[in-house]
């Protein structure tokens, strides 16, 4: 491997000198530029200039990795897809900036040293350069935008074998200990510690990093502990042995280290060694919305937005076989520690810039044929990896703290959140189970918006059939999702119907200007939000980054959000539109569109604090699952929440018609929550 390394190396050094392929040149020699340097801080690397260098140096070299790509530079730049069509045509054009964009997934192969990785996307590079020599000075043509398609094509089909046993052993083994070691073996003193990883590193890391450096150990252990005990109490709420589990899936953003370090002891405790893996960089494992993993700054999100659909110049159907094909072996390899992996522990950031991504032609895109393909391969690899990774054995937790970024009020906020991570669990459990004790009793509920919110939607609940035993809703307090705070359900799809619209949200990454939903029996049957000026535009928007390419969705969840301190904290700094989903969603009510909340796991019987047990768990697609599994689920789940401001009534409507109010005018109005208005006083 270090001979092909070594001798692609001295190729593509030469490449930068030549002119063969005439004007295809500038591009070429630029890409070469960038793998020399990258081979340049390889070899650095490889002589301890980490641990050597000052921070002035560390900052210099994370900048040439990522200065192409900034946003400053990303206009003549070619990675952006937009200026490689004008320079280089537009069909070659739009391969040759995907082929850059996977060349730049070097960099953490690159830090984590790993030589085999790096020495297939050189050889990939020098494989298009030959092409282009070839024909322009053999042939006296210019090859066919089909040529290095089907270069980038059989890339993809040949190395998916490996490329997917290094994700899924990435996912389930603890024995690849790169970011552990950081995170184990760094006081936090000095945030040089955050350049070892090779992502992006700007102010907002370091800042970051330096203020949690700053809080007393105590601080620390409180936020480590709330977050490894809401894990823990998961699988006690949901009677699921954690001691059959060996390996938990930590996830978290480049400053959070000294915590982390903390919940790695605690995860220790209870017979838990960390897997942690980078998110997706390459064509392989790079999502289209959503980070799964670490990872450092964004260099610049429009550059993530333009490639995030790269794997429609090569998708089809064989494709599709072969990488199902590829998941299956790769989990068979790994099948016992598969079996022993305990699931996610997510730590989320909020606070960032807000950004509004332009649409681009010349973006790679699927056609309405491979939207298809898309859909059905996400299914199965669903189903392959919950083959493995059972979802009724497996639990999660989730919680989420500001970055510096979020302005000059960071400190108080970053103080208010842990507060709001630490509500009272008792208090909260109660009061909710006076709303569920009304709802239990309704057959639908039917939500009102005010001011100029248009939603006016009914959601039909189950029925119970034996009221002393069973609920309608499920109690939720901090455990898997932190913090406290909201009662939901999966409705009836038949009879949900109505408008649901919200003036602005933050779903998936994007902001959503009055996004307006249609259900007519509890799927989309219409939808629109005004982000652009055309029409069309609007709607492929939402068909791509929420709906993911179905035709429609259905309703998998209806909740009602209690957390008013929430609420009154991102009113109190106006950070409302920057809070994370996960603490959105608790202030108001909100509909998840896509699976129930207990996709895969409708067998596993479930109980509030009450003793009662909740039933309402499936809908008409999820009872698919044993006739058309791949009709069961859509490997999706967004929740939309309505603020309490937009709400001007919501009540549980009882079979004789009559209504009970449980909160209107954005105020909680049912006997019993007056506890929750107290935070708006």
């Amino acid at each position: 491997m270090q001979e092909r390394f070594e001798l692609a190396l001295s190729r593509i050094a030469q490449m930068k000198e030549e002119n063969a392929v005439k004007e295809y040149q500038p591009f070429f020699s630029a890409v070469a530029e960038f793998i020399c340097e990258c081979a340049k801080q390889y070899q650095w690397i490889e002589n301890g200039g980490l641990a050597q260098a000052d921070l002035e140096e560390l900052k210099a070299k994370n900048e040439a990795l990522y200065s192409d790509i900034l946003k400053e530079n990303y206009e003549t730049s070619y990675a952006n897809p937009s200026y490689a069509v004008q320079a280089l045509g537009e069909e070659l054009g739009v391969l040759c900036s995907v082929l850059y964009t996977e060349v730049r997934s070097l960099i953490p192969f690159v830090y984590e040293r790993n030589l085999e990785e790096m020495t297939i996307r050189l050889e990939l590079f020098l494989e298009a350069y030959n092409l282009f020599d070839c024909k322009i000075n053999e042939d006296g043509m210019v090859p066919a935008a089909e040529e290095l398609r089907e270069l980038l094509y059989w890339y993809v089909s040949d190395y998916s074998d490996i490329e997917t046993e290094r994700r899924v052993k990435e996912q389930v083994d603890s024995s690849l200990t790169f970011a552990t070691d950081i995170i184990m073996q760094n006081d936090y003193s000095d945030v040089k510690y955050l350049y070892a990883y090779g992502e992006r590193v700007t102010d907002n890391e370091i800042k970051t990093a330096e203020y949690i450096h700053s809080l007393p150990e105590a601080t620390i252990d409180k936020m480590a502990f709330t977050f490894t005990e809401g894990y823990r109490k998961g699988f006690e709420a949901a009677g699921k042995d954690l001691s059959k589990k060996d390996t938990v899936n930590i996830r978290y953003r480049l400053g959070f280290e000294r915590v982390i370090k903390k919940a790695i002891e605690y995860f220790a405790g209870m017979g838990l060694k960390p897997v942690i893996y980078r998110t997706g960089a390459d064509i392989f494992t790079r999502k289209a919305a959503g980070k799964i993993g670490y990872y450092g700054a964004v260099a610049n999100p429009q550059y993530d937005y333009d490639h995030r659909e790269d794997m429609a110049c090569l998708f089809d159907g064989h494709m599709v076989t072969r990488r199902l094909e590829c998941l299956t072996a790769a989990y068979e390899e790994y099948k016992e520690a598969a079996a022993k992996h305990a699931g996610p522990a997510c730590m989320e950031v909020f606070g960032e810039e807000i950004f509004e991504p332009i649409p681009k032609d010349a973006n790679p895109h699927y056609s309405e044929e491979q939207q298809k393909l898309v859909v059905d391969y996400t299914s199965q690899a669903g189903m392959i990896t919950n083959t493995y990774i059972k979802r009724e054995e497996r639990s999660f937790t989730i919680i989420a703290f500001p970055v510096a970024e979020i302005g000059e009020n960071f400190p108080a906020i970053f103080e208010e959140v842990i507060a709001l991570n630490t509500l009272d669990y008792t208090l909260y459990q109660n009061i909710q189970q006076t709303i569920i004790d009304t709802l239990d009793t309704a057959e639908y509920v039917h939500i009102k918006g005010c001011g100029n919110n248009r939603t006016n939607l009914n959601v039909q609940l189950a029925k119970l059939t034996d009221a002393g035993k069973q609920t309608k809703f499920e109690n939720c307090v901090a455990d898997v999702n932190i913090p406290v705070g909201e009662v939901f359900t999966s409705p009836v799809l038949k009879g949900t119907t109505g408008i649901l619209h919200v003036s602005k949200v933050f779903l998936n990454d994007y902001e959503y200007r009055n996004l307006e939903l249609k259900f007519e029996n509890g799927v989309i049957a219409d939808y629109i939000c005004d982000n652009f000026t055309e029409e069309e535009k609007n709607k492929k928007f939402i068909e791509e980054n929420l709906l993911f390419h179905h035709p429609t969705l259905p309703i998998g969840e209806f909740a009602i959000g209690t957390n008013t301190t929430a609420y009154v904290m991102a009113q109190k700094y106006d950070i409302g539109a920057k809070l994370p989903i996960l603490i959105a969603e608790k202030m108001g009510p909100h509909f998840a569109v896509g699976d129930t909340c207990y996709s895969h796991e409708e067998e596993v019987r479930v109980y509030n604090p009450d003793g009662k047990e909740i039933i309402a768990k499936e809908n008409d697609y999820s009872l698919l699952r044993k006739t058309e599994p791949k009709k069961a689920y859509f490997n999706c789940h967004t929740d939309i929440t309505i603020p309490y401001d937009e709400i001007g009534l919501l009540e549980a409507v009882l079979p004789d018609g009559s209504g009970v109010a449980i909160i209107r005018d954005g105020r909680f109005v049912l006997k019993g929550c007056e506890e929750l208005n107290k935070p708006f006083l």
